[in-house]
């Protein structure tokens, strides 16, 4: 790659949203299924009392929770998690997940422990390469654990695109 390439010349502060919404670990999921219906996005980072990012949380990890009325888990393909990723839900199916949730069950529960994260200054080619390694769709850019900013898969296309 040549240093004209934005993945090389750009790094992961030029692009990141700043703009992050937040869920904290003690929520309800049927709280948090509302939010990310309101909010309609399809996830969000998970924080501690002190603010600082735990995991993630996503409408596929409540439907690997849900009562299984939308989704057979049982006899799901291999292929089931990472295309319910790449799909949209529609508005009716988001909005039905709080009548599928066990209401004891918490964000925490069901959250990915797991957060990929990047430092403001990583160069936007070691982000892509993580993203492609991992098989990710966002990745957070955190400075002492503390969330500055998400790239997503989306973000990165258009800087491709530039």
């Amino acid at each position: 790659m040549n240093n004209d390439n934005p993945l090389v010349s750009m790094t992961a502060e030029q692009i990141m949203c700043q703009k992050v919404m937040t869920v904290p670990s003690d929520w309800s999921v049927d709280r948090l299924a509302r939010f990310l219906t309101d909010k309609a996005i399809s996830g969000a980072p998970v924080v501690n009392n002190a603010g600082q990012l735990i995991g993630v949380v996503s409408f596929s990890d409540i439907v690997r929770h849900a009562d299984s009325c939308l989704v057979d888990l049982a006899r799901r393909d291999d292929d089931f998690y990472s295309t319910m990723i790449d799909d949209s839900l529609s508005p009716e199916d988001q909005r039905s997940f709080h009548d599928l949730v066990d209401q004891s069950v918490l964000v925490n529960d069901i959250m990915t422990p797991m957060v990929f994260e990047v430092s403001p200054d990583t160069p936007l080619i070691h982000v892509a390469e993580a993203m492609v390694k991992g098989r990710i769709h966002r990745v957070m850019v955190t400075r002492d654990r503390s969330l500055k900013g998400v790239i997503s898969a989306l973000d990165l296309l258009k800087v491709m695109t530039l």
